[in-house]
């Protein structure tokens, strides 16, 4: 896997941040409709702020896996709001937030980590390298 994080650039940080922003508004929106399932999902938005912004080490090397999460995440709660939601503006705001949150997702995904698929199967190649088994391409080589 390739290290494009360790390049910020100004259009970067502009885009972090405003994912960070965008992430943090409908954790809010989340908190204050009270009940266990607005609590966790506001939880859940609020986890995945930090884990976009937290300069660990682990984070930074898959930051790919937690903007997709984030974009799971995000469709996730759109659904559920589309199968069984409230249907009253707050909810609108929030949905809306939540587009342009997956939006922006994806532009910072695609260029801090390039093709979705090959990060896929790098991050896979690198869990089956930690448990010790080799991907069957590594075998044809050998």
């Amino acid at each position: 896997m390739q290290a494009f994080e360790s390049r910020l650039t100004p259009a970067g940080v502009a885009l972090r941040a405003l994912i960070v922003g965008l992430t943090l508004v409908t954790a809010y929106i989340h908190s204050t409709l009270g009940g266990l399932l607005f609590s966790l999902n506001s939880f859940g938005y609020l986890v995945a702020a930090v884990a976009m912004i937290v300069p660990l080490g682990i984070a930074v090397r898959y930051r790919g896996i937690v903007r997709l999460g984030l974009i799971g995440y995000a469709v996730t709660a759109i659904v559920g709001w589309a199968i069984m939601g409230p249907r009253y503006s707050t909810a609108y705001v929030a949905k809306a937030d939540e587009l342009i949150l997956i939006a922006v997702l994806a532009v910072d995904f695609l260029r801090a980590d390039g093709n979705p698929v090959r990060y896929v199967k790098g991050v896979m190649s690198d869990a089956l390298a930690l448990v010790g088994i080799r991907p069957a391409a590594a075998d044809a080589k050998a």
